[in-house]
């Protein structure tokens, strides 16, 4: 229960989860709650980052029941052709918001490969590690709230597959 008495919320229950998950790993990392945000460069301005240095945590669909996480840099977008050619796949798909859910324990736009229900594999971007030091900015199981931290270690605990996946947004 919470202070009110209530039970925790699902998305106080996916912070905690993320948050969690993060100190076992032993990162290094900062908590920001900002609450809801309207744009990247609203993000990236409460965060304290650089648009570029949010990383969204996108949920793809290999086959049924086999899902990865695809981690890609706010100003960039998945490259569908890129990301099949890495996995030696003809198709791909985004899951909808429910079968994410059910996938990762998260909900959509709060979604982290930190402290997911199931431990899927996770591709990053390589442009995410082309800066020895960078912090990037990850979602932490609820709206308005993100950890930032070091990129090359939280992928390297992750055990992430580090490729060119993306392309510029237009």
């Amino acid at each position: 229960m919470d202070a009110s008495g209530q039970g925790a919320s699902d998305e106080q229950i996916g912070e905690q989860r993320a948050l969690a998950a993060l100190e076992r790993a032993g990162l290094a990392h900062d908590v920001t709650r900002h609450g809801r945000v309207g744009s990247l460069e609203e993000a990236a301005r409460v965060r304290g980052v650089q648009p570029r240095d949010i990383v969204k945590t996108l949920v793809v669909r290999r086959a049924e029941g086999d899902y990865l996480f695809v981690l890609v840099p706010g100003d960039r977008e998945i490259s569908w052709p890129k990301l099949r050619a890495l996995l030696g796949v003809n198709r791909l798909s985004m899951p909808d918001a429910a079968t994410a859910r059910e996938a990762t324990g998260y909900e959509r736009g709060t979604i982290t490969p930190f402290g997911s229900t199931t431990a899927w594999p996770v591709v990053a971007d390589a442009s995410l590690v082309e800066e020895p030091g960078r912090l990037i900015s990850l979602g932490a199981g609820a709206h308005g709230v993100a950890v930032n931290v070091d990129a090359t270690a939280a992928l390297e605990h992750l055990e992430a597959q580090v490729a060119d996946v993306t392309e510029p947004i237009d």
